[in-house]
């Protein structure tokens, strides 16, 4: 069972249909936006608008299980779907949150350079990784102080930073036609890609094509 049986508690005729479509393509984008960032070595842009529309539906959905009688036997079907979209949108947040952890001075610097309509991070995530960069300072000045030289007791950014591998190879399924995708480290070899076609590829070549949706991390 799909989103779409608990649309079926509250909708009926077109609006009925027009709602099954908008949960069910919401669905199916977090969990590819979620493959594309368990996948990637860089953080990505965030998808905030399908995480809000999927914890509306979640709410909706809770709001008619509580209607249901105990021993009605869509209850369990419901909690199930229930269950498998939160675990999802749990996957897909932590998944973020760990790369933030990992490159958190990389992230910002890139973010800094970024204009408001163009920012990988949401306001809470972006917070939250200023936060998380503070809490590195205190606690390497806390140790700098106690265990090691006057010399070596400076924090300093950049020696300290970790940057993402974008030439990890990643497994990938092409959702269209790409034409002349160069190769790193070739001279002027060059791939196509075919809808429905898989590669593994280094991802620094893809970048962009996983962001717009042109090919999906596998």
């Amino acid at each position: 069972m799909e989103v779409e049986v608990e649309a079926r508690l509250t909708a009926e005729g077109d609006e009925h249909e027009e709602e099954e479509l908008t949960a069910q393509s919401a669905l199916l984008a977090i969990e590819e936006a979620w493959l594309n960032e368990k996948f990637a070595p860089e953080i990505l842009p965030h998808q905030s608008d399908l995480v809000d529309c999927m914890l509306q539906q979640i709410a909706h959905m809770e709001v008619n299980v509580k209607r249901l009688e105990k021993g009605d036997i869509r209850l369990m079907i419901h909690r199930m779907e229930l269950d498998r979209i939160k675990f999802v949108i749990s996957c897909y947040l932590r998944a973020r949150l760990e790369k933030i952890e990992l490159y958190t001075i990389h992230i910002l610097s890139q973010e800094a350079s970024r204009s408001p309509e163009e920012c990988y991070l949401t306001a809470a995530e972006l917070q939250y990784a200023k936060e998380f960069l503070s809490g590195m300072e205190t606690l390497f000045r806390t140790i700098a102080l106690q265990h090691m030289p006057g010399n070596f007791q400076a924090f300093e950014v950049n020696k300290v930073m970790v940057k993402p591998n974008m030439n990890a190879h990643v497994f990938l399924r092409a959702n269209t036609r790409v034409s002349g995708i160069m190769l790193p480290g070739s001279m002027d070899e060059e791939i196509d890609l075919e809808p429905g076609s898989q590669h593994i590829i280094q991802y620094s070549a893809v970048a962009d094509l996983v962001k717009n949706g042109t090919v999906q991390l596998i």
